[in-house]
């Protein structure tokens, strides 16, 4: 044997064997940093798949959703100027009325995999589990895997979450960017490199081209965690700051800078604006009037300021569950690290999630115009960010008394709260709200027990159940949203709430955007001619256009027989038809897949095209059909009357006919 060895150590070593490249790839994908523990990156890949179970299957049970911005969509996939402007039609007669970011994912998508519903809204499941991975991401970077996940798998089943990746208005997009914002506010409170803060400021501008201001609100939170935290002087904190500054605004006001100076009458008109303005648009009727209820345009409603807004029967069952726990876990994070250097990023990110939060929610509280309740989503991050820090800090500290009575008591809060909300849907789980309630108190005395030195063995068991009971009702309300369709403008999550007291807080009308579910206020669509006069209701539901052809309303799209749809695949003219409201063109535009006039936009109070443009394009021969349907008048609400001129102008001077149940005028042919 040593002869053998010893012939073998004169021989040259055989070269060591690596494993291959891809491998190697794969093995850190799924081990993950090495400090981890070694159940995270699994638990991290399990927690994504979950999510894209949740927001990818069964993707196409809305149809178009918002067929709004469907249209659009459509209209972005044919034509890269109407992609770029976010027109409503191919032909570039009016914009959307909001900045054209999300327009330009759903249009992109349709481009390459062909105008369908899955198509339109793919790019918005793909974001919430982007959303989801980088939460995570920001949450371990401070308080560990753990926590991590659990801010993780908050957001994933916070219902009005599941209802907007699974949507296709601009949130989706609006709040992946601003989680990314926090994300590289996290690395910037670490290294104290200003790139990271112009990474930040660049993430909120391209949030503002989804929804323009609401982006903002992030700004006071994430800057002062940076002034309070970063790593430099003040005085070079001071000026990266202003860097993000110049960076949010570059990136954000590129759009708005060409739009302006391109000139009016080559381009689409500005939707929503009363002046073909995107900075009346801008500030005005998606800015400060959003606050005041001065929105120039607009169908009228206005909401009241409420401190108890965001828990009543609203917006409660959309994103309130943990509302409690969060801001808990604030408080006491604040006073836990109260003593901690400056540089703490723990504190650091108390600062930014709740500077998130708060802003937010004293933001949506306050505001007197138009206040949607899927516009909630905004506060879905920070929410789930607090709760999986705060929850970490105290647990941290469990051999304190008042620490661990407060991660105790959150889970008992949270329990109390999520029992009140299942009882305003009575009909919907009705076992749920008691085993909730008790659940509650069960984890949090095995909290207590595990936070003893004898009670290790009931750390994993206390927390499982914990998380469990807490998440309980926000999951049952999630695996409601994704199992329903919703179309129309205002979509909500989770079943329909009671119309009665429902616990703190009260109650306030529900407004289903629901498929097969009408809202109980606001204007259904109507067949017929076009009516001339007032609109009644407000922005609260609508069930216009749903099934079997007809004419759409406010709220909901247009859904055309076979006939007419024909008519204007056959049309041959630049639009095929012109309509009074974007969203009666939407369903219109969307079954013919031929450009459809939206006059006066949305809401068919934009000056869009004035009656001396409208008679003009009839004259030229651009315009084949109008088609008649229930907006037809300015009517309560402010704005241009433009639209009823236009529709008295058809009226008059040509011959209706009946086609699928609708009023069509052929404008090649007067009488």
């Amino acid at each position: 044997m040593t002869t053998a060895l010893a012939a073998n150590a004169t021989q040259p070593a055989d070269p060591p064997t690596s494993p291959p490249p891809d491998a190697g790839r794969f093995a850190r994908l799924w081990r993950g940093p090495a400090d981890d523990p070694r159940w995270a990156r699994p638990a991290l890949l399990g927690l994504l798949a979950l999510t894209a179970g949740l927001y990818l299957v069964n993707l196409s049970t809305s149809g178009w959703a918002n067929a709004f911005y469907s249209a659009a969509a459509q209209a972005g996939s044919q034509s890269w100027k109407a992609l770029f402007f976010g027109s409503s039609d191919a032909a570039n007669a009016i914009t959307v009325d909001k900045t054209p970011g999300a327009v330009w994912f759903m249009a992109l998508s349709v481009r390459i995999f062909g105008l369908s519903s899955f198509a339109v809204l793919l790019p918005q499941a793909l974001m919430g589990i982007g959303s989801v991975g980088l939460l995570y991401s920001c949450v371990r970077r401070v308080a560990g895997p753990a926590a991590g996940l659990l801010a993780g798998l908050v957001l994933a089943l916070t219902p009005v979450a599941a209802l907007m990746f699974r949507f296709n208005n601009p949130d989706a997009l609006m709040v992946l960017a601003l989680i990314a914002a926090g994300w590289a506010m996290t690395m910037a409170v670490e290294s104290g490199r200003t790139r990271w803060l112009v990474w930040c400021g660049t993430f909120i501008g391209i949030a503002f081209l989804a929804k323009m201001m609401q982006a903002f609100l992030v700004v006071p939170g994430f800057a002062t965690a940076y002034l309070v935290a970063g790593p430099p002087r003040l005085g070079r904190r001071v000026r990266q700051l202003l860097l993000a500054g110049v960076a949010m605004i570059a990136a954000g006001g590129w759009w708005v800078l060409i739009v302006q100076l391109w000139p009016a009458s080559s381009r689409p008109y500005i939707g929503g604006s009363q002046t073909n303005s995107v900075l009346e648009l801008m500030f005005g009727y998606n800015g400060f009037g959003r606050l005041t209820g001065d929105e120039v345009g607009s169908v009228g409603w206005q909401d009241a300021s409420s401190m108890t807004k965001l828990f009543d029967s609203e917006l409660g069952g959309q994103v309130s569950w943990l509302l409690p726990a969060a801001l808990i876990g604030l408080v006491a994070g604040v006073v836990i690290t109260a003593r901690r250097p400056r540089t703490d990023p723990v504190r650091a990110a108390l600062i930014g999630w709740g500077g998130w939060l708060l802003v937010t929610a004293v933001t949506f509280t306050a505001m007197k115009g138009i206040n949607h309740a899927y516009y909630s989503i905004a506060l879905a991050p920070a929410i789930a960010a607090l709760v999986g820090i705060g929850a970490h800090l105290l647990w941290q500290r469990r051999t304190n008394p008042v620490a661990l009575g407060a991660l105790a008591g959150s889970v008992v809060l949270s329990g109390v709260w999520a029992r009140i909300l299942l009882g305003r849907t009575p009909s919907y789980a009705s076992w749920l709200p008691e085993l909730v309630l008790y659940g509650s108190i069960a984890a949090a005395l095995l909290i207590v027990l595990a936070a003893r030195p004898a009670g290790r063995s009931l750390r994993w068991i206390a927390g499982t159940l914990a998380a469990a009971v807490i998440l309980a009702g926000p999951t049952a309300y999630t695996v409601q949203t994704v199992q329903t369709g919703h179309t129309g403008a205002l979509p909500t999550a989770g079943p329909a709430t009671n119309s009665g007291p429902g616990g703190f807080g009260g109650s306030r009308p529900a407004r289903s955007g629901q498929a097969g579910q009408s809202g109980q206020a606001g204007q259904a669509g109507q067949a017929g001619g076009p009516a001339i006069g007032s609109r009644s209701g407000g922005p609260g539901g609508g069930a216009g256009g749903g099934t079997g052809g007809g004419a759409g309303g406010l709220l909901n799209s247009s859904t055309p027989g076979s006939e007419l749809t024909a008519l204007l695949q056959n049309a041959g003219t630049t639009w095929a038809a012109a309509v009074v409201g974007s969203n009666n063109a939407a369903g219109y535009q969307l079954a013919s897949e031929q450009p459809v006039m939206a006059v006066g936009g949305f809401n068919g109070t934009d000056p869009s095209p004035t009656l001396v443009g409208f008679q003009r394009l009839v004259a030229d021969g651009q315009v084949h059909y109008f088609i008649g349907g229930s907006l037809g008048g300015r009517g309560a609400t402010s704005g241009s009357d433009a639209a009823t001129l236009i529709a008295q102008w058809v009226s008059s001077n040509f011959t209706a006919q009946t086609v699928d149940g609708v009023t069509v005028y052929d404008l090649t042919a007067p009488s």
